[in-house]
């Protein structure tokens, strides 16, 4: 597969190859490479490695001798704060479908029926549907994210084609949340269109992940009590590698975040 890369050296980078820098063109190569049966716990492991890598690129005099004389150094700020703002949404939606099919679960136990009550589900739905409004908010937020070229430096380059990848994998799990898969969605993806060759794959679909168990409908009578807590707990426990993941994303983004402010700062 042909692939972007950043070996051609300007004054953003040194003239001689540095570790830091083929380390996050090794990461951005793999997630280029990503089939679309990777599940989105393995591409949030992969973002998380990435940020990591620019967090040490920043850390080099050059690169922040760089940063520190171009204008775009605000570009990267704000496409950063929208980053940390919506990865930290979705752990509050994950934290909240988690909630709610504990919640279920309780019920069902505390209950000890065959079924799951009328009102229970009811509850759960509600739930699912108010989880279902903030997934699809927080996708038509994905447009304001700037991802014209405005600039042919490379290091500029390689650092939107990495917020492309975030918000291209932040909208994998945002779907999957919602207990839908991207292959029936019909809203169109092309984030990473300006950033990688013509054979480069978006995220269409959510990988090996499948929690359409979680969309229960109000009409649901004839699940029993033990099937229901089955397919439940199963969704739990990809929930909660979800959330694992998020959480470590959200880290390496604040910390790249506070790097950058630390160049402006100087």
């Amino acid at each position: 597969m042909a692939t972007t890369t950043y070996h051609s050296r300007s004054n953003s980078f040194p003239s001689q190859s540095h570790p830091a820098i083929e380390s996050v063109e090794d990461h951005l190569c793999r997630l280029r490479a990503d089939s679309e049966s990777t599940s989105v716990c393995a591409k949030l492991a992969s973002l998380r490695n990435l940020h990591e890598g620019i967090n040490d690129l920043i850390q080099m005099p050059s690169i922040q001798q760089t940063l520190s004389h171009e204008n775009w150094i605000n570009e990267l700020l704000e496409g950063s704060l929208k980053l940390v703002d919506l990865c930290a949404l979705s752990r509050e939606i994950v934290c909240l479908t988690k909630e709610s099919v504990q919640g279920l679960e309780s019920s069902i136990r505390r209950n000890k029926s065959e079924t799951a009550t009328s009102a229970d589900i009811s509850a759960y739905v509600a739930s699912r549907k108010q989880i279902a409004k903030m997934v699809n908010k927080s996708i038509k937020n994905l447009k304001s994210f700037n991802h014209k070229s405005t600039t042919d430096n490379e290091l500029w380059k390689m650092m939107k084609e990495a917020e492309s990848h975030d918000s291209s994998v932040l909208k994998s799990v945002l779907i999957l949340l919602s207990g839908e898969n991207e292959k029936s969605s019909k809203t169109s993806w092309s984030l990473l269109s300006k950033f990688t060759t013509q054979n480069s794959r978006v995220y269409s679909e959510s990988g090996a992940e499948d929690l359409s168990s979680l969309n229960i409908q109000k009409s649901t009578k004839n699940m029993d009590s033990k099937s229901m807590l089955k397919k439940l707990k199963s969704s739990e426990m990809t929930i909660q590698e979800i959330e694992e993941g998020l959480e470590a994303l959200f880290r390496s983004l604040v910390k790249n975040r506070v790097s950058l402010l630390n160049v402006l700062s100087h």
